[in-house]
């Protein structure tokens, strides 16, 4: 099992019980999509299982909040044991989003 989960106040929440890899990325993000479909939250709250996941960790979170955002339900992501939501997603950080650079060469140095 890649995931744990339970329902409380209408948000399901989903843990992510280790990083996830390519072998296991897409089962998780089935058992996700599973869950919301058979339950119709009003929200889904996800905990990582680090403050840095892995590559195949945040597949799987995107591949769910696009399900999740076609349904019109609202998905967070928080590490582990945390409450506030982690800014994975540019317009949830703030971001204005990508700069353009020309010809390749960083500005930022």
């Amino acid at each position: 099992m890649v995931i744990s989960h339970h329902i409380a106040d209408g948000t399901l929440h989903v843990r992510i019980l280790q990083e996830l890899h390519v072998t296991d990325r897409a089962a998780a993000a089935l058992q996700i999509e599973s869950l919301v479909h058979a339950h119709r939250p009003a929200r889904v709250a996800v905990e990582l299982p680090s403050r840095s996941p892995s590559p195949m960790t945040l597949s799987a979170l995107a591949r769910a909040r696009r399900m999740c955002q076609s349904l019109g339900i609202p998905l967070t992501a928080t590490g582990p044991g945390e409450q506030e939501p982690l800014p994975l997603f540019a317009h949830e950080a703030g971001a204005a989003g990508p700069r353009s650079l020309e010809h390749g060469a960083r500005h930022d140095h």
